[in-house]
């Protein structure tokens, strides 16, 4: 049977009052665990925050912006928050009209526009649900979510351990080792100079993905970010200039030297993340500039602690690269959105002589009144997942980064200001739910 996400939510909401017994508890402080029936999720998953009848009520009614975007920053295994952040968005109805990505963001995003509005999480937990499979598959170690890890240094180990399960064995319908490695016979094609093969990956959009429905449904714009390996050039495929492919979607997670380059109409392209590893500039940017309601899920996170051994040291070198300066990117947005608002009201007080001055009509192209909300929901890792975080693919961390989205977008939606246009004079309103974990 189809649910729409409002009576999916309902249901939801059945579900913990009668197995709670919570007429007289606020649902939004229960632990549940919902079936896999319902929400597509394991059964396993626990989802700790709960929207409450008012957020229901509020985000049925649809956000009043001309756009919602939906931006997802690369970051490799940490994908899956994503994935929860748009199970909780699903649930209350706010579907993006436009989806962009770099890196996993890319194929978060084409699973999300690739597929109709009742199927996206479904087909979005299939492939963070493959790809966190043992890689020996029926000979691997089986995920038990009754089995707790406690304590950071045995976490450590343990995750440290799936990544080089991960690093030697590749992750199950994503990417294998080559054979031989390059750097024993290397081959004389660029889109095969890698340590792995990423055939797999193909094949596994091919089966998740409705590529005609991304190219020609039209109900949402899809803009996936890359980088030309001969020019540096960054560039984005984007429904309005190209006719999208799974090449487009492998194109910007082409990070070398793991992954090898993506021939697209005999250029090569590597990961977007190279030059920036988030495509909020490319959405702001565009034109014509419409009231937009961005959230921006990140997977670095700019702010952290001091490190206190090398290796937290490259991981907090990773969390700085990788993070793209996002929020200097927002700043300098408001900054250029308050001076388009300024042209615009100094523009409607010029006499009409000096309307037709050539610097007033290249300040009129720059002029508009639109406003923005950015809500910004960056994913801060635990101490114990340590330098290998973006490739640890087993089931029990994807799980762990799949519920910290949803709980994460759960608290953003809590704010009533959210789903709210800003002032005109305000221009852009930005929501930082970043919480550093510290140790």
């Amino acid at each position: 049977m189809r649910h729409t996400p409002d009576r999916r939510s309902s249901r939801i909401y059945e579900i913990v009052v009668r197995e709670f017994d919570l007429h007289q508890v606020p649902v939004q402080n229960a632990a549940i665990q919902v079936s896999a029936q319902t929400h597509h999720t394991d059964a396993s998953l626990m989802l700790h925050d709960k929207l409450s009848n008012d957020q229901l009520s509020r985000a049925a009614k649809r956000a009043p912006f001309e756009c919602i975007a939906l931006l997802l920053q690369g970051g490799g295994a940490l994908g899956s928050y994503q994935g929860g952040v748009y199970q909780a968005l699903a649930e209350v109805g706010l579907h993006p009209n436009w989806v962009a990505g770099v890196s996993i963001g890319a194929v978060n995003s084409a699973l999300i526009a690739g597929n109709p509005p009742e199927r996206r999480v479904e087909k979005l937990r299939k492939f963070w649900e493959t790809v966190s499979s043992p890689p020996l598959g029926p000979f691997g170690v089986p995920y038990n979510p009754l089995v707790e890890i406690k304590g950071e240094l045995t976490h450590r180990i343990v995750n440290q351990t799936r990544a080089l399960y991960t690093m030697l064995l590749g992750a199950p319908d994503f990417f294998k080792p080559r054979f031989p490695p390059p750097l024993l016979w290397a081959p004389n094609r660029s889109d095969a100079i890698s340590y792995y093969d990423v055939a797999p990956l193909k094949a596994t959009l091919e089966r998740l993905v409705d590529f005609d429905r991304i190219n020609t449904a039209g109900e949402m714009r899809f803009s996936v970010g890359a980088v030309n390996v001969r020019t540096g050039n960054s560039i984005y495929f984007d429904t309005k200039t190209h006719v999208i492919g799974p090449a487009h979607v492998m194109a910007s997670g082409s990070l070398p030297p793991g992954f090898p380059a993506t021939e697209i109409d005999g250029e090569y392209y590597w990961d977007g993340g190279i030059v920036s590893n988030t495509p909020l500039q490319w959405v702001l940017d565009s034109r014509p500039r419409l009231d937009t309601l961005a959230f921006q899920i990140d997977l670095w996170s700019a702010r952290g602690d001091l490190p206190r051994d090398m290796t937290e040291i490259e991981a907090r070198l990773k969390d700085i690269q990788y993070s793209s300066r996002t929020r200097a990117a927002t700043d300098q947005y408001r900054r250029q959105q308050k001076l388009r608002l300024a042209f615009t009201d100094l523009l409607d007080d010029l006499p009409e002589n000096l309307r037709a001055h050539k610097d007033v009509q290249t300040l009129k192209q720059e002029a508009d009144d639109k406003v923005c909300n950015i809500v910004q929901l960056i994913y801060n890792c635990k101490n114990y997942e340590g330098i290998a975080k973006d490739f640890e693919f087993s089931r029990r961390t994807m799980e762990e980064h799949w519920r910290e989205g949803y709980n994460d977008a759960v608290r953003a939606l809590n704010r009533r200001e959210v789903l709210e246009l800003p002032d005109r004079a305000e221009g852009v309103r930005t929501f930082d739910f970043t919480e550093v974990k510290s140790s």
